[in-house]
């Protein structure tokens, strides 16, 4: 096809809430640390405790609350305590466009 110059295409259609929707989820897992905990939690067989998180990076407790935060407003995780721990496993209802990217990097 020869394009003249002014002459355009109509692009293919592109829902703007599946963009929206799928920038929100991929700016959520572009933190290193963030990625990293949910490629855990998408490993393990059961929930892991904050603790653990807390010991693995070389970050504050605070910072590692905050990061869990994060993925507790995206969707991705869920957290159940038990007395004074907080243990974390990904949500029973992930999107799927995150299980795509975990299945891909898994």
């Amino acid at each position: 096809m020869i394009r003249e110059r002014g002459a355009c295409c109509e692009l293919p259609k592109v829902k703007e809430s599946w963009a929206n929707q799928t920038s929100e989820l991929m700016k959520v897992l572009a933190d290193p640390t963030r990625l990293t905990i949910v490629a855990s939690l998408w490993k393990a067989d059961e929930p892991i405790c904050i603790c653990d998180f807390t010991a693995t990076f070389d970050i504050s407790q605070p910072t590692v609350s905050h990061h869990m935060a994060k993925l507790r407003e995206a969707g991705l995780v869920e957290v159940n305590k038990r007395g004074i721990w907080s243990f974390y496993s990904l949500a029973p209802d992930l999107p799927p466009a995150a299980r795509r990217i975990l299945d891909a990097i898994g």
